[in-house]
């Protein structure tokens, strides 16, 4: 149930407030209308090490992406590096998604509220750049009922808490990105009582998922990776 995104979700919605036509506002205390809280979750205030700039789209009413920079080194070794990206993505003044990165420039973790009810609901982690690890809540309990592991930038694992007692009882395993069988926990012990690999099932959980992944897409600003395709980093 991809609604973001990792992939944190940043990414294409980020591309699109970020486009030729945005008007930049920088730096941050020039920047006025702002709301009162736009529920960021980059840590720059009271920080003197920090830089940051604001940019806001051609419809927007607030200044939409917030880029915040580490300032390092001194003298003519000075320079800016990017460490936080925010952005809100449906343009209602609150920051819906954040990307972190090390001073490298490789992304290291996404947050988003996918569904814009105020509360984190997707959570990515990168290494190297790379997607690893995609963490789902359905539910809107504020912790993940769904976690999708990557090896080399490919679906290797999916894990499901389906009756919601925080456990998993449903797993997937994939090879090069398709599905080849799912594990399920009948009695609530934590493992897995049925393997299937029957082909019908098989197809019907693996459109199950592409259909997850089509519906992101349509929604727009979905930063999660299909199976066999994660995203890569996105520049600064």
């Amino acid at each position: 149930m991809i609604r973001v995104i990792l992939g944190l979700l940043v990414g294409g919605a980020l591309a699109g407030c970020a486009s030729a036509s945005v008007e930049p506002v920088t730096p941050l205390q020039d920047v006025s209308g702002m709301p009162e809280d736009d529920q960021s979750r980059c840590a720059f205030a009271n920080r003197a090490d920090r830089e940051v700039s604001e940019t806001k789209g051609p419809t927007a009413r607030f200044p939409s992406v917030r880029r915040v920079y580490g300032v390092v080194g001194d003298g003519e070794d000075r320079r800016r590096v990017l460490l936080c990206r925010e952005a809100d993505t449906n343009l209602d003044g609150v920051k819906d998604i954040v990307r972190t990165y090390n001073d490298r420039g490789e992304a290291l973790n996404e947050l988003a509220d996918s569904n814009y009810d105020g509360k984190i609901d997707t959570w990515i982690t990168f290494s190297r750049g790379r997607v690893t690890k995609i963490q789902l809540d359905g539910s809107g309990t504020g912790t993940p009922d769904e976690t999708r592991l990557y090896v080399a930038g490919k679906l290797s694992r999916v894990q499901r808490d389906t009756n919601r007692d925080g456990k998993p009882d449903v797993w997937e395993i994939y090879a090069d990105g398709r599905l080849q069988r799912v594990g399920v926990d009948l009695d609530g012990d934590g493992h897995v009582d049925r393997w299937d690999r029957d082909a019908v099932a098989l197809r019907a959980a693996d459109e199950r998922e592409r259909e997850r992944e089509r519906a992101a897409e349509q929604r727009g600003g979905s930063e999660a990776p299909s199976p066999g395709a994660p995203p890569p980093p996105r520049p600064p």
